[in-house]
């Protein structure tokens, strides 16, 4: 079946799904295919759960007046989520960085929902199956549309632009993430920075730059429409206010605006200035980019200020790599507060600069004074006579149970892999 007849069985059922376990009545299933994983064989359970159309791939599994046989499923979803696309005429905006996307992702659809219906990816769900997720779930009352883009190796973003067409782009940073992908920061500026190539290729794209970096003013450069914002020279301007605890912005231009956000970090900075350069640039009024910027509320361990006990606690454990891990080192050290604590868990997908950049952390943290340190994972254990080591997050959360810190402001980050939300469950 080819995609235009493909998107015609979508229109009669435009809810996809790629679990079996959240099917709903009515919905179709895409059978994919995994490294120890074959939807195919899912699909009469599809079925049975209600599916009225399953995608496959393989013949062998075929259903009687169920199943669409197709040369490859991923392919299929794909395919299908661009002809969608293609149905649309309103804006499109693509989301990606190394640190911040999703908080930039979250704040930007906060402002302009208050103006637009806007669609948006969903939590992170940001890679070859989220961004075509992502897009057939919009629907027609769709005015805008937000999309995140993930991505660890080179011709990723590039793929996601084919898909989603975006006429919109935002990168956030390029740092050290995912250099095992990657292989260096030049490489990851080259593959976040594929997201610029699209909209210059198009000709009629706008992109918004975070005019304090240098290299994201260079890498922009050619790109038919750019709004700057920044701290100074932009055409949004502001710069964090010193606020005890949650980041305060004073908004210079467009119009000089005190913002009091939930987010925890004057590294969030950028993220609020980027959301105030879309609404600004879309017409959203000032005071409705006030109220959705101190009315949005993190999750999902970003950026989180909580309070246990006598304890405050910022939890920023959703990702970490070099750049974040030390934004967020260097926030908790002027921080006021007489009693510190480092809970940090290893870095992921450093391939060869693993040993490297791990030093640089423990390095940075020597240079302030803290009330203990804690750090979790096997690239830390070569630091375990300077400091406490842990090779789990589990084995450290039971250190923090039978120790009970009082009075501390405590700063718990990691890679996603060493799950170190397990260090707050026990408090």
């Amino acid at each position: 079946m080819n995609t235009e007849s493909l998107y015609q069985v979508y229109l009669n059922h435009p809810h996809v799904q790629t679990d079996t376990r959240r099917i709903r009545e009515g919905e179709m299933f895409f059978a994919l295919k995994g490294p120890n994983f074959n939807g195919n064989r899912f699909a009469q359970q599809a079925v049975d759960a209600g599916a009225a159309k399953v995608i496959i791939d393989e013949a062998a599994y075929a259903i009687p007046g169920k199943t669409i046989l197709v040369p490859d499923v991923l392919q299929a979803l794909q395919q299908l989520a661009g002809y969608h696309r293609a149905q649309f005429s309103f804006p499109v905006i693509a989301i990606t960085g190394s640190n911040g996307k999703t908080t930039t992702k979250e704040l930007v659809h906060a402002v302009l929902s208050t103006t637009y219906t806007t669609y948006t990816t969903e939590g992170n769900l940001n890679n070859h199956i989220g961004v075509p997720l992502t897009l057939l779930k919009i629907k027609n009352d769709a005015q805008m549309a937000v999309i995140e883009m993930g991505a660890n190796h080179l011709e990723e973003i590039k793929g996601y632009c084919a898909i989603a067409r975006p006429t919109h782009g935002l990168i956030t940073n390029a740092g050290k993430a995912h250099l095992e992908g990657f292989g260096s920061i030049e490489g990851v500026k080259k593959g976040k920075g594929e997201l610029y190539d699209f909209l210059r290729e198009r000709g009629d794209g706008t992109a918004f730059v975070m005019w304090d970096y240098d290299y994201l003013r260079e890498m922009s450069r050619g790109i038919s429409h750019i709004v700057r914002y920044g701290t100074a020279g932009a055409d949004v301007t502001g710069h964090a206010a010193g606020q005890k605890g949650f980041l305060a912005v004073e908004l210079e231009l467009p119009v000089a605006t005190f913002i009091r956000s939930q987010l925890v970090g004057d590294y969030n900075l950028p993220n609020v200035l980027a959301a105030v350069a879309v609404g600004a640039h879309f017409n959203v009024a000032q005071e409705q980019i006030k109220a959705a910027i101190e009315n949005y509320v993190p999750s999902n361990s970003r950026s989180q200020l909580l309070e246990k006990g006598t304890n405050k606690i910022i939890l920023d454990a959703y990702n970490a790599n070099p750049s974040s891990m030390k934004l967020a080192i260097e926030n908790l050290a002027k921080m006021e507060g007489a009693r510190k604590i480092l809970v940090l868990g290893a870095m992921a997908e450093m391939g060869a600069e693993t040993e490297a950049e791990h030093l640089r952390i423990v390095q940075l943290i020597g240079q302030y004074p803290w009330s203990d340190v804690l750090l979790v994972g096997k690239p830390f254990e070569l630091y375990k006579e300077r400091f406490r080591y842990f090779e789990t997050s589990a084995a450290a959360a039971e250190w923090v149970r039978e120790h009970r810190p009082e009075n501390a402001l405590l700063l718990v980050k990691g890679s996603r892999s060493t799950q170190m939300e397990k260090v707050v469950e026990g408090m």
